[in-house]
């Protein structure tokens, strides 16, 4: 599996150790790839097919969403499965999503704002997290990649795009 990351992002480095310790768990090689600009994309793709990684993970960054369209064609144009950051990447025909729910994530930070223009100090207000996620899945590109999706996944599908 390779999992693609910006240097760029201040999270880098936390998410990078928490899914090679998760792979080492799992007993996964698990081959980091770097890209913050977008002529790094297309070569993180190029050394992704020389490891024949089975697999891509594209970490949540806001860059990768800016690139969403080149991401989805690159991987669909290799046929490598890749599962992505949000809903928008599988609508777009990226192959699986798994992400927190921005409408919903919008609402809370919507209530926050309402509490301070009410009178309340952000200081006093509770840290929050999301608490709705989304697992969308695209049968479309998974067909077109040759990839059958297991019943178990499709069962748990937030939504499923046929």
């Amino acid at each position: 599996m390779a999992l693609l990351v910006n240097p760029n992002n201040s999270n880098t480095e936390r998410i990078t150790k928490d899914m090679q310790e998760a792979a080492r768990v799992k007993g996964v090689q698990l081959h980091i790839l770097i890209a913050g600009t977008e002529s790094e994309i297309d070569a993180a793709f190029t050394t992704l097919v020389q490891l024949h990684a089975g697999a891509l993970i594209v970490g949540r960054d806001p860059f990768f969403g800016n690139w969403r369209e080149q991401l989805v064609t690159l991987a669909a144009s290799y046929g490598v499965p890749a599962i992505y950051q949000s809903r928008e990447f599988a609508a777009a025909g990226g192959l699986i999503s798994y992400g927190a729910s921005f409408p919903a994530t919008f609402r809370l930070a919507g209530i926050y704002a309402g509490k301070i223009l009410n009178g309340a100090k952000p200081a006093d207000l509770p840290v929050q997290q999301p608490t709705t996620f989304e697992l969308v899945v695209n049968l479309k590109t998974a067909e077109a990649i040759g990839l059958k999706v297991p019943p178990a996944i499709l069962a748990r599908a937030t939504e499923v795009i046929e």
